[in-house]
């Protein structure tokens, strides 16, 4: 690791940094530099935003690996003792373009100074000097509230009927999965659990587990690289896997970024894992815990047991009781960029309300954080042939308000909200306006019963549960911090279909698709639920009308997302019942008149329905009678133009065809939901 020691100054550099002055300009233009306030900022450290010209002289002081320099010289007289880089091997790069604005990371540097001295004093001092553009408050970035680890006893009795015992999907041989209802809910994990009420993967990993060439950047405490259901799903660097140890191998500026980096600290220690309580390893597991490999759990994108799993960075923000600040959770956003992740991860946030809106969060000539995530989410090289941009996905927080946290809330991201195993919203999520999407994060207590299980069951590293091997390496957690994960891996499967297939898409187009597969939320959000408050124990009537509208699209749904990749449509119907369903959508406005050849389906496609009969066209209408949750594909054959389809001998029409998904849930409801 390089060391933090000073960096001895050239005499003649020293005096041309020392020339500018230490205060000047009105104090309007001073206050219009600072970004951010002192509440609830890191004492002792301020971060600044300087002039080309600034920035080319400091090139010569201050190293680019993100040690430090002795920054006594360049601010005489101010207590200013330390400057670092913000973004290591930064001076090593000349621009980097996004949306046709320039951004210079080589410009961002933090300065230092004794813990007692005023954060306000001294940014008007800095702000008033004339070659500093922005001065920002170091603002602390805090976990999603931290989480309860529950002991996991082994794999339970609960085997899903729409998984296992019919086979439809790959029967992958983990197993914790049957006790991951979050991928597939039968309704028996609790009293009041839903069945349907999960995130729709086991048919969708019958089209993709995952590939290689995802990258998804796990921005939380330390992810445990080597848990036997993760390490042959962590992404490796091998110029530094195969270097020197000690040695900047690559040359992006950090040592030793085998499986990413620890950016708790200026010298960017090893990555760590045992400080805390596991987070970061418990939502790598959700994101792509290696699947059908005999062992614990499955992950959303963890491949189907053939080498296809997604690969994840850890990018180590928080260690125990050390939080990030925003200078860490910024060289975080670039660095997964540089490194080739294509998604964000992030389980964390701002307080509620520490923003009020986009242009607060951006407030300033230049925001090291906002800048550093809006160069990762626009279009630049780094990123994968199947999209232009990255997907940049966080929790929507666990404060029980109605206000979402920064950075989720920031218009381009994807904020996700948390639902239990009754698909309604969990208690401690947030929600609001600026909420996108819902998924699964789990709740110990619904209707005035405590169930351990219906938290979301994911990897954590060894020694935080007592028991057997297995039980020690997987614990139960609930949060949004556990919803946001399963957007992350459905977001990855999705793009390893749209490379399966050949797609291509601009972040934008695949954001849509991704919100706009959501299933129904809002139909469900009547009357109340009776759900336990896990931060004080104490009962609580939720209204379930105040949450319409405000959790999002709706609930996640990664087969839903496949077909539209796909370009296949869906139709909903219900479990349990045989219903006749239109065909108006997919055939015009005629299809009650059209002559019909038959339905294709396939043994696979039927059991993952559970139909005992072949589904058969009547009065121009799909019959259909699933007996399952599930997913399948059928394709709907037709005349088009006659009763017959014509050859050498007959005039007739010709033959038509449509590839549909049915989806099958309760009720269909109106708005093409469920209930």
């Amino acid at each position: 690791m390089p060391a933090a020691a000073a960096v001895l100054l050239i005499s003649a550099a020293a005096c041309s940094l020392s020339e500018s002055p230490v205060n000047t300009g009105d104090s309007d233009n001073v206050s219009s530099k600072i970004m951010g306030t002192a509440a609830d900022a890191a004492a002792g450290s301020l971060l600044i935003y300087v002039d080309e010209e600034f920035a080319s002289e400091l090139a010569s002081v201050v190293p680019s690996d993100g040690s430090a320099a002795d920054a006594s010289a360049v601010f005489p007289g101010t207590g200013i003792s330390g400057i670092r880089r913000i973004f290591p091997g930064s001076d090593r790069e000349v621009l980097t373009k996004s949306s046709g604005s320039d951004y210079r990371y080589h410009r961002w540097f933090k300065v230092t100074f004794d813990d007692s001295e005023s954060l306000v004093r001294m940014s008007e001092t800095l702000a008033g000097r004339p070659d500093i553009q922005g001065v920002q408050y170091n603002t602390i970035v805090y976990p999603a509230v931290e989480p309860q680890v529950y002991p996991y006893q082994g794999a339970g009795a609960r085997i899903s009927s729409s998984a296992v015992a019919t086979g439809q999907s790959p029967v992958f041989n983990d197993p914790g999965l049957a006790d991951q209802w979050h991928y597939s809910n039968d309704g028996s994990v609790c009293r009041t659990a839903r069945e349907g009420a999960d995130i729709n993967v086991l048919d969708a990993w019958r089209l993709t587990g995952g590939d290689r060439d995802i990258i998804v950047a796990v921005i939380d405490d330390g992810v445990w690289y080597d848990h036997p259901d993760l390490k042959n799903n962590m992404w490796t660097n091998e110029a530094e896997l195969n270097g020197e140890p000690g040695v900047d191998d690559d040359g992006n500026g950090y040592v030793d970024d085998i499986h990413g980096v620890n950016f708790c600290y200026d010298d960017y220690t090893p990555v760590t894992w045992d400080r805390g309580s596991g987070h970061g390893t418990h939502v790598a597991g959700t994101v792509a815990a290696e699947n059908n490999n005999g062992i614990g759990v499955c992950g959303v994108a963890g491949g189907t047991g053939n080498a296809d799993g997604v690969r994840m960075i850890t990018c180590q923000i928080f260690e125990g009781e050390l939080y990030a600040t925003v200078d860490r959770v910024a060289a975080a956003f670039k660095y997964a960029k540089d490194m080739g992740a294509v998604i964000i991860q992030g389980s964390f946030g701002f307080d509620p309300g520490a923003y009020r809106n986009d242009a607060d969060y951006k407030f300033g000539p230049a925001e090291a954080q906002a800048m550093a995530l809006d160069d990762f989410m626009n279009e630049n090289d780094n990123f994968s042939p199947y999209i232009d941009g990255g997907l940049a996905i966080f929790s929507a927080g666990n404060n029980y308000t109605s206000t979402i946290c920064y950075p989720g809330a920031y218009t381009d991201c994807i904020c996700v909200t948390a639902l239990g195993s009754d698909g309604l919203p969990a208690l401690y999520s947030n929600y609001g306006y600026g909420s996108n999407i819902a998924a699964p994060g789990g709740e110990s207590g619904t209707g005035g019963v405590t169930t351990i299980e219906a938290c979301v069951l994911s990897t954590i590293p060894e020694g935080f549960t007592d028991g057997e091997w297995e039980r020690e390496t997987y614990a139960y957690m609930q949060g949004t911090s556990m919803a946001c994960p399963h957007v992350s891996g459905v977001a990855a499967l999705g793009l390893a279909y749209a490379k399966k297939l050949g797609k291509h898409y601009t972040r934008e187009e695949f954001v849509s698709m991704i919100l706009s597969s959501a299933n129904d939320l809002d139909g469900m959000l009547e009357g109340s639920k009776l759900s336990l408050r896990a931060d004080n124990g104490s009962l609580m009537q939720m209204n379930l009308n105040n949450y319409r509208s405000r959790m999002g699209t709706g609930s996640v749904d990664a087969w839903r997302l496949l077909m539209q990749i796909e370009g296949t449509p869906c139709i909903l119907a219900a479990v349990g019942e045989e219903q006749a369903l239109d065909l108006d959508e997919y055939f015009g406005g005629g299809a009650e008149g059209l002559t019909y050849l038959g339905v294709d389906i396939s043994e696979a496609d039927k059991e993952a329905l559970g139909l005992e009969t072949d589904p058969a066209i009547e009065d121009g209408r799909l019959v259909i009678h699933p007996t399952l949750y599930g997913s399948g594909k059928l394709t709907v054959r037709a005349v088009g133009g006659g009763t017959n389809v014509g050859n050498d001998l007959i005039n007739g029409g010709q033959e038509i065809s449509k590839e549909i998904s049915i989806v099958t849930r309760g009720i269909a409801a109106s708005n093409n939901g469920w209930l």
